[in-house]
């Protein structure tokens, strides 16, 4: 018996040790400079206006949080977060409103992700592959100033819209031998019934192990979003792509 739970102690003892490399925390913040394009149009018989982007680049900030843990059957977390934004011009006929002319407004989305994954791979022969998915939390604000407002009259128009669209998640990383440099990209994926959202990242970034417990790096990288968006009416459809450069710093612990 004696041997039976010396043995059990050493393999639980291995297990840990071996596994003690596939536990960790990433943290990563910075900014995001981003090039809105596209249009909101809005047809309804003879009626249409549209919305279109004045294509001007904003620094907007980001955040994540990756969370990784040796139990093989319970999925590995990441959380992120990041906006984008844009002004433009806003002309003709809407559901709730219309211009007498061209008037200005804009956009703003708020997002959250919560991604589930498994690895793969996780570092064999220097690749990691994940693959989960994505809710992805969409928080958006639309404004029109200065426009005729039906059954209020005039005044500037709001409308806030907030909904969760799931999407397929893949990541694959690479770590570059006898260096700090890994490349990395993900995308996040979804289509359905004439809508279409797409996540696409690719990076790089520089480790400095010098501390052993909390292991500082900087990321750059370049980012792109796709939103193609109708209403079950289809009557409103949504074209906007958010794209450009980011950099940040890392921390892994």
């Amino acid at each position: 018996m004696k041997k039976i739970i010396s043995s059990i102690v050493s393999v639980l003892a291995l297990t840990t040790a071996a596994n003690a490399d596939f536990a960790r925390v990433e943290l990563g913040v910075g900014g995001w400079n981003q090039k809105p394009t596209g249009t909101i149009k809005y047809t309804d018989g003879s009626n249409t206006g549209s919305y279109t982007s004045n294509e001007k680049e904003k620094t907007a900030a980001y955040a994540w949080m990756l969370i990784k843990h040796p139990i093989p059957i319970v999925p590995n977390l990441r959380l992120e977060y990041a906006s984008v934004e844009d002004a433009g011009k806003a002309e003709g006929y809407f559901k709730d409103f219309s211009t007498s002319g061209e008037t200005t407004g804009s956009f703003e989305l708020n997002q959250y992700d919560v991604v589930a994954y498994y690895n793969i791979l996780d570092n064999t022969a220097w690749l990691t592959v994940d693959l989960g998915v994505d809710i992805k939390v969409l928080d958006a604000n639309f404004k029109a100033n200065e426009v005729t407002i039906y059954g209020v009259g005039t005044g500037d128009y709001t409308d806030d819209i907030s909904l969760a669209a799931p999407m397929g998640y893949a990541r694959v990383r690479v770590e570059i031998p006898a260096t700090n440099i890994g490349l990395e990209s993900d995308v996040k994926y979804v289509t359905y019934s004439g809508s279409t959202l797409s996540d696409i990242r690719v990076k790089v970034d520089y480790t400095l192990d010098f501390i052993p417990v909390v292991q500082p790096a900087v990321e750059i990288g370049y980012r792109a979003q796709n939103y193609e968006l109708e209403t079950d009416d289809d009557k409103t459809k949504t074209d906007l792509k958010f794209s450009g450069v980011y950099g940040g710093l890392m921390v892994r612990f």
